[in-house]
């Protein structure tokens, strides 16, 4: 099964932290970084979309992609 997931965080540490999180339990980058400004909270947001190929089961939508 192929995962796919899209961290999202303003502009802080933990959003660092998140990343090499989901690095560390095999996620891989995809794709570039995204920054936006948010004016509404008055806060820069980040996002990066990781992936992650599972063998040997079956994706659903029950599926937990942080249990990966």
């Amino acid at each position: 099964m192929r995962l796919y997931r899209f961290i999202t965080e303003p502009d802080t540490p933990e959003f660092c932290h998140r990343v090499t999180q989901a690095l560390n339990r095999g996620w891989e980058l995809h794709g570039n970084p995204t920054m936006t400004y948010d004016a509404t909270k008055g806060v820069t947001m980040c996002g990066q979309a990781v992936v992650k190929y599972v063998p040997d089961e079956e994706y659903t939508r029950e599926t937990k992609l942080g249990a990966y």
